[in-house]
């Protein structure tokens, strides 16, 4: 199994790398990068988001500071924010990205979703009213994508991707992409291998990287902290007796047949976890190889579009004309 994945523009990108999404706590992710790091990750995907550019930022300086690593060894990914959906607002972000991680380029850049929100201030990525997200009905994806362009141009951005777009968005931003898109991350796990959108990608060249590849078991708790979904079910992928089956015969965890379950079909994951043992454990998956048997037992898990856990939660999202879920929830 290959290490990384190359992109259309011969750039690549590590195959596995540290989700930081829900990850907030300064000390909780300093800890988590620097047993990340430590073990040999040189993939780090964030978003303006997650509201932890700044910290990533502050800890890869101190790697870089020591000497212990290069600019050139990491590979860092970081996203357009919904509120900065319009092609006036995109090269702001970007460099507000920059100066948080305090880097002078970003190895690839998404449009973290297809979805617009209104711009309020910097401050507020998800604007609310009455209760009620603020929804900007005017995105124009493909403006955005150009706008986007400069930013490779301009060197402050190594490659473009795209996140959370389905098969038809996938579509439209590569017919009208000067810099192609170079990857589409998007949910994938055992129980939903989003199998449609994959296909549209490996058509067109671009590389696929899985989110939530077990299924994101803390989110609950996560949007509960929140006042969001607490009703939020998890789907129990990591007690799955098939995987349990499979991990115990290779004596791995199931986490980690899971993710080589996607890694060996060269899809790039991104497991989240602030924990330094289950970071050490993400990443050995190189040293075992899951037979056909195998591959097969797993892909029989998928359970189609029943097995997406990841909608956008908030009311009314759905009325969006680029609500790339739009089909599903009507």
């Amino acid at each position: 199994m290959a290490s990384s994945v190359t992109f259309l523009n011969g750039n690549k990108m590590p195959i596995i790398g540290l989700g930081t999404w829900q990850a907030e706590s300064e000390k909780e992710l300093e800890v988590a990068l620097d047993a990340a790091l430590e073990a040999g990750y040189r993939h780090i995907d964030t978003a303006y988001l997650y509201s932890n550019e700044h910290l990533i930022g502050k800890v890869l300086k101190k790697w870089f500071d020591s000497g212990k690593i290069k600019r050139e060894d990491l590979f860092i990914v970081t996203k357009l924010p919904q509120i900065g959906m319009t092609p006036e607002k995109a090269t702001h972000f970007v460099k507000k990205s920059l100066e948080s991680l305090q880097l002078s380029y970003i190895d690839l850049y998404l449009m973290h979703a297809p979805i617009g929100f209104q711009y309020v201030n910097d401050e507020t990525p998800i604007p609310m009213k009455d209760g009620k997200l603020l929804l900007d009905y005017s995105t124009d994806l493909t403006a955005i994508w150009k706008s986007l362009e400069k930013e490779v141009d301009a060197g402050r951005v190594r490659s473009l991707g795209i996140s959370n777009f389905n098969e038809s968005q996938v579509q439209r931003i590569f017919n009208v992409a000067r810099h192609k898109p170079m990857n589409n991350q998007v949910e994938i796990h055992a129980y939903f291998q989003n199998k449609n959108v994959r296909e549209v990608c490996e058509k067109l060249g671009i590389t696929v990287c899985a989110y939530a590849p077990f299924g994101s078991p803390g989110r609950k708790e996560f949007f509960k902290a929140r006042g969001w979904a607490s009703d939020f079910p998890t789907n129990g992928l990591l007690d799955d007796p098939v995987v349990a089956k499979i991990a115990n015969k290779h004596g791995k965890s199931s986490g980690q047949v899971l993710l080589r379950f996607l890694a060996q079909q060269g899809i790039v994951v991104i497991p989240k976890s602030t924990n330094p043992a289950r970071i050490l454990n993400n990443i050995q998956i190189f040293d075992f190889e899951l037979s056909l048997q195998e591959m097969k037992e797993l892909s029989g898990l998928d359970q189609g579009d029943k097995g997406r856990t990841f909608y956008f939660i908030w009311e009314g999202v759905e009325n969006h004309p680029e609500c790339p879920f739009k089909m599903l929830q009507s």
